[in-house]
């Protein structure tokens, strides 16, 4: 489905956000606090735009790698990656679940819009906890579901009847009704917190935009 649907993710974001979604991804880099020279790993990398934010923030001695399991979405991720200066930027297929890093290798590991994806939430969070080292940081970006009206209206009938809409003016309808279902079945801000420090991380904390659409979790890796 994801390669089927690489061509027009970036457009569609785009529609779906209003173009916000640079902005979401933007500040979800920061929070990775990856310092300067540092090496990233961006999990779920789509088309590369959170993995090209933090390749920006590394500087010249740093390394940023952006994994997918679609090769599609790599074919363009790396398409944009020439517009990163030197070699700090590469992507590569893997699998979430069994990342091909060493323990340790990484100062930071961000998903942005891809942690609902993963067939085990768990095992994808302390995969990403493992390829970090002690001390680095995990962010979690994610669309949630607001539960207070009017934005819960508002919520409901964008994901649930306009975003299928699209997606079969487009051509994909399937690909566009499994985004709001996927939603649905993910975790709230709570106990997406709660699984984090499940999978080891410590410091776990999260903050709300977009009134409440977006969350932005981040968690510290602890000492072994």
């Amino acid at each position: 489905m994801f390669d089927r649907i690489a061509g027009l993710y970036d457009a569609m974001n785009s529609v779906m956000t209003a173009g916000l979604h640079h902005r979401w991804r933007a500040r979800a880099a920061e929070l990775a606090a990856v310092p300067l020279g540092g090496r990233a790993l961006d999990v779920a990398t789509g088309t590369g735009d959170l993995a090209l934010e933090l390749a920006r923030r590394v500087g010249p001695g740093g390394e940023v790698i952006g994994t997918d399991f679609s090769r599609r979405m790599l074919e363009l991720a790396r398409s944009k990656a020439v517009a990163v200066p030197g070699e700090r930027l590469r992507f590569e297929p893997a699998n979430a679940l069994e990342l091909p890093y060493a323990d340790d290798a990484f100062d930071a590991a961000t998903v942005g819009f891809g942690a609902r994806n993963f067939a085990s939430l768990e095992r994808g969070l302390s995969e990403m906890t493992r390829v970090v080292k002690p001390g680095g940081r995990v962010v979690v970006l994610e669309i949630t579901t607001p539960t207070r009206p009017p934005l819960s209206h508002f919520f409901s009938l964008w994901f649930d009847r306009v975003v299928p809409a699209i997606g079969r003016l487009v051509g994909d309808s399937d690909a566009y009704s499994y985004l709001p279902s996927s939603v649905r079945r993910f975790p709230p801000p709570e106990q997406l917190a709660a699984v984090m420090w499940g999978c080891g991380l410590r410091q776990v904390s999260y903050l709300l935009t977009a009134g409440g659409i977006i969350s932005l979790h981040v968690g510290v890796v602890s000492e072994p």
